[in-house]
């Protein structure tokens, strides 16, 4: 018997677990679910961590099980399905290279809180929790939108919302594409600020390192398969926005609660990877938000964002086959 989980952090990892997956599994009040890779050694064991192994995998009966890639993060979608099956009423993403800080966990989803305006356009959060100039950005955002600089907060106001998703920021090595790393390549010190919600039509990426989803939006959980590496959390983040404000929810972020040790990393392989995330933020929110409608259920537009996206060759034809298995997964526990 699995125990219960109200709240669970799902991790995948193809290193050997260090000490920001131990870090995760010994937060009150949260289960860690960790979604092995080929590379994960097999017998790792965690207490109070549920660790899902290769030859564990193959004995699901989830549908997306059969048609995930090996060697992709997508397969942290496992972990996710793992978590509603056992009861989860919000799931965090983290990274095996991220490690909570004391003051780790996120706001209520509903309340008042500093909001900037609609219809804004992509706004660079960083810009938002940081004094440089020029601002740092993080990864995906469009690099044409870098200019001017980002809203200022005498442009915002306090609202009563529904977040759907918290985006917290990361302390260390913030999550900045390769081409920041490659010509400027200087740390960011993010500054503590209050919480900051995103109106509709302005949208902006996040990521999967230190974020959270409300039961209502774990169909947006879906991680797209058949895209780079480097690019798969951010075309998730750009199709859940415009399903999002369809349904009456946004997007928040906080000021970092984690700190990334990060992992090793080929930046001209990361540049390679993240191409995706320089040509097409623009393109796909367009497509989505054309594509999403009012009064239908999160996971309908969701089917309907890919589909256009594939009308439009912004994803492969075999990316709808997956998305559909994902949905008939996440129907069948109980969430729509």
């Amino acid at each position: 018997m699995i125990p219960a989980m109200r709240n669970a952090v799902v991790i995948t990892t193809i290193h050997p677990p260090g000490k920001a997956t131990l870090a995760f599994g010994r937060l009150p009040g949260w289960r860690l679910v960790v979604a092995a890779d080929r590379k994960t050694p097999d017998g790792w064991r965690q207490a109070g961590c549920r660790f899902i192994a290769e030859k564990d995998q193959r004995a699901l009966s989830y549908g997306i099980c059969k048609q995930l890639p090996w060697n992709h993060y997508s397969r942290k979608m496992i972990g996710y399905l793992v978590a509603i099956e056992t009861g989860a009423h919000r799931i965090a993403d983290s990274d095996d290279d991220n490690i909570p800080l004391e003051n780790w966990g996120f706001p209520d989803f509903d309340g008042s809180y500093e909001t900037t305006a609609p219809d804004r356009g992509f706004v660079n959060v960083y810009g938002l929790f940081s004094q440089e100039r020029p601002s740092p950005w993080p990864r995906g955002f469009p690099l044409n939108r870098l200019l001017p600089e980002p809203v200022e907060v005498e442009k915002t106001s306090v609202k009563t919302v529904q977040v759907g998703v918290w985006q917290g920021l990361v302390k260390g090595e913030a999550d900045v594409d390769a081409i920041y790393r490659l010509t400027v390549n200087r740390p960011i010190r993010f500054t503590h600020r209050a919480p900051i919600v995103f109106d509709t039509g302005t949208p902006c990426p996040f990521n999967s390192q230190n974020t959270v989803f409300r039961r209502a939006l774990f169909p947006l959980l879906y991680l797209p398969a058949f895209v780079t590496f480097r690019y798969t959390d951010i075309l998730r983040s750009l199709v859940a926005q415009p399903v999002m404000w369809a349904s009456g929810y946004r997007l928040g972020f906080i000021s970092p609660t984690v700190i990334q040790e990060r992992n090793p990393h080929n930046l001209l392989a990361d540049f390679e990877s993240e191409i995706p995330c320089y040509l097409h933020p623009e393109k796909v929110t367009d497509a989505v938000q054309a594509a999403v409608r009012s009064g239908v259920s999160i996971s309908e537009n969701l089917l309907a964002a890919y589909e256009a996206l594939a009308r439009k060759e912004l994803v492969r034809p075999e990316e709808m086959n997956l998305l559909e298995a994902w949905i008939g997964d996440i129907h069948r526990l109980g969430v729509s």
